[in-house]
């Protein structure tokens, strides 16, 4: 049995978990998640373990953290609006993707809908090789004449 006092806290979007291990005892809380703010579901789930464990935060040896909240605001498209910038003449690849991963002959096939659209996914001048060397060398300007794109479509990350 270890005398290390480990804390592991998951975020999940409706529920936050906490579970601490105190020498082979294991003591659990599940709280609201706060999705606006999800440090305060954490605090709230570990304020109310640590007393029936009858220990403080400062005995704690090791705290693990986990989150499912970036996988669901990608899932349910709720994140920041987006632009992409890309190399002059691959806008499309993302929505191209890779016939491996889907039913190549499925004629049918319904893929999800590119996470940022093709009007935002802004070409610029450069080119690099598969090694990452650079072909031909970015032209700034191309990025300048981006910016009052961005700045219409009130793009929030890049």
């Amino acid at each position: 049995m270890s005398d290390t006092t480990r804390l592991a806290v998951d975020i999940g979007g409706t529920f936050t978990d906490v579970a601490l291990d105190r020498s082979g005892c294991l003591f659990t809380r599940k709280v609201l998640t706060t999705a606006q703010a999800p440090e305060e579901g954490v605090m709230a789930g570990i304020r109310s373990v640590l007393p029936e464990a009858g220990i403080s935060a400062k005995d704690l040896d090791f705290i693990v953290h986990g989150t499912t909240l970036a996988t669901n605001t990608v899932i349910e498209r709720k994140g920041a609006r987006t632009a992409m910038i890309v190399t002059e003449g691959f806008r499309d690849s993302v929505e191209m993707g890779y016939e491996h991963r889907f039913d190549q002959y499925d004629v049918n096939i319904e893929k999800p809908q590119p996470l940022v659209p093709r009007f935002l996914r802004l070409p610029v001048v450069e080119r690099c090789n598969a090694r990452g060397d650079v072909l031909l060398k970015l032209d700034e300007d191309s990025v300048r004449d981006l910016i009052s794109i961005l700045r219409e479509n009130q793009i929030e990350s890049v």
